[in-house]
């Protein structure tokens, strides 16, 4: 069994796991709930052995580098490091309601790598700028962060539900965790985030100036991971400061994570240094 096909079937139990937790919240069933954290378990230890799999074959191939250098290869971390995550959230606040919005993600990003007929899962030898010990640690730290604000994302969508349950406490929002708990779940997750887009940024800015002789060019993925950082920057101040309802900010976590997604996919079809992300 080679890696793609595992990767394939995997895709699959990350949509068991994404069907488990919506049935469990829909039909109340907390059963299917624990039933889905397990599936979700299994799907995240495929995950890592399908990414494990693809390494080896890139090194029997005579190419080996770690499967991080192109679109298909960063969907696969994406969809583990959000699993991973969110398996974390659920072990620490205890709430599987969260999975509802979480291991859909998952599977989307996974399901998008395996199943896009725009994206190649062939492995190929790394393009000149690509060769650099600082690929690992800038794409490992770059997909930590966007994970947490995946999941900062879901978690204010849940905010914005339950905000409009306040006067009603029957029906299946009132089984989200209470607007306190959300809140305190979404500053987490942004925090953690923050703090590895920072890490991002720098580790970005060494290997250009490796790669290209220059630690900032002003290129397309340079400058939107510029706005995505100063947007939950703002976040976090306006958090702190509490200036900002946590409503409004609950819509700034969303327009954050829109960002995320316009600098992971939007900008790599941008004339630049990072165009090599569409392959």
């Amino acid at each position: 069994m080679n890696s793609s096909y595992l990767l394939s079937i995997i895709t699959w139990v990350y949509g068991l796991a994404a069907v488990l937790y919506i049935s469990s919240w829909i039909f109340k069933k907390p059963r299917v709930a624990k039933a889905a954290f397990w599936i979700t378990v299994l799907a995240v230890i495929g995950n890592s052995a399908g990414f494990i799999l693809r390494w080896v074959e890139s090194y029997q191939m005579g190419i080996g580098h770690i499967p991080l250098s192109n679109m298909y290869e960063s969907l696969v971390f994406f969809s583990f490091t959000i699993g991973v995550i969110y398996l974390f959230v659920e072990i620490r606040y205890k709430n599987p309601v969260v999975g509802v919005f979480a291991t859909p993600m998952a599977f989307l990003a996974i399901a998008y790598a395996s199943l896009s007929p725009n994206i190649s899962d062939k492995i190929r030898p790394l393009l000149p700028a690509l060769k650099s010990n600082w690929l690992t640690a800038h794409v490992f730290v770059s997909f930590l962060g966007y994970a947490a604000l995946a999941i900062a994302f879901g978690i204010s969508l849940m905010y914005l539900l339950k905000s409009l349950s306040q006067k009603e406490s029957k029906g299946l929002l009132s089984y989200l965790p209470d607007l306190k708990t959300l809140t305190e779940m979404t500053y987490r997750m942004i925090l953690f985030g923050f703090i590895f887009l920072t890490a991002c940024i720098i580790t970005g800015a060494v290997w250009a100036n490796s790669a290209w002789g220059s630690y900032w060019t002003w290129d397309p993925k340079e400058t939107w991971s510029l706005i995505t950082w100063l947007i939950y920057g703002i976040w976090l101040h306006l958090r702190i400061s509490g200036w900002w309802s946590d409503k409004r900010l609950a819509w700034v976590s969303v327009l954050g994570f829109l960002a995320v997604l316009f600098t992971y996919f939007g900008v790599n079809y941008l004339p630049g240094l990072h165009s090599y992300g569409a392959q």
